[in-house]
Formats: C-alpha cells, sequence, structure tokens
C-alpha cells in the first residue's frame, strides 16, 4: 500500500451535518477498499485565493492514508461527480 494525502474543499453554505456526511463518505470508500486511514482534518472555514465556482470562502479538510491505487481511483471517480466539493488534489507521499 501507498501514502497518499488529499484536501478537498467542500462548499461553505453547507450544514453541518452534510460536512460530517461527507468526510465519512470519503473515509469509507478508503477502508472498504482495504486502505486505512492515518488521520482527518477538518481545518474549518478559510477564505480561498480566488473565487471558485461563485464561492469566495470553502470547508478544507486534510486526509492523511495508506491505499491501494484502485481506491484512490475511486474516490477521486467519486469526488469528480459530488456537487459538494468545490475542489480536490490527491498526492502521494514519497517513501523515504
Amino acid at each position: 500500500m501507498r501514502k497518499y494525502e488529499v484536501m478537498y474543499i467542500l462548499r461553505p453554505d453547507l450544514q453541518e451535518e452534510a460536512i460530517k456526511a461527507n468526510i465519512e463518505r470519503f473515509s469509507g470508500i478508503i477502508t472498504e477498499k482495504g486502505g486505512q486511514m492515518e488521520k482527518i482534518t477538518e481545518m474549518g472555514k478559510k477564505r480561498l485565493a480566488y473565487e471558485i465556482k461563485d464561492y469566495r470562502e470553502g470547508f478544507y479538510v486534510l486526509m492523511n492514508f495508506q491505499a491501494e491505487p484502485q481506491a484512490v481511483a475511486e474516490m477521486e471517480r467519486l469526488m469528480k461527480i459530488n456537487d459538494d466539493i468545490i475542489r480536490y488534489l490527491v498526492v502521494r507521499e514519497d517513501e523515504k
């Protein structure tokens, strides 16, 4: 398994329950596919550097996990079609 880090930005107008549901959904995808969650950091609502989809701020979430590439591909596919996510970026951490 490889180590990954994903940061995604949720819409700022979401309710607390919707934010928690999205976080559980994406961490659940990783664990269902045999991956291991290391850390989930809710960074909270922050101002965006530039306007994205008419939003000036967003709710930032950072997840660190270990998984197979297939699990990451499935998570990215679902993030792409989710309207609650403004932006996301998945980075593979290099082994030292």
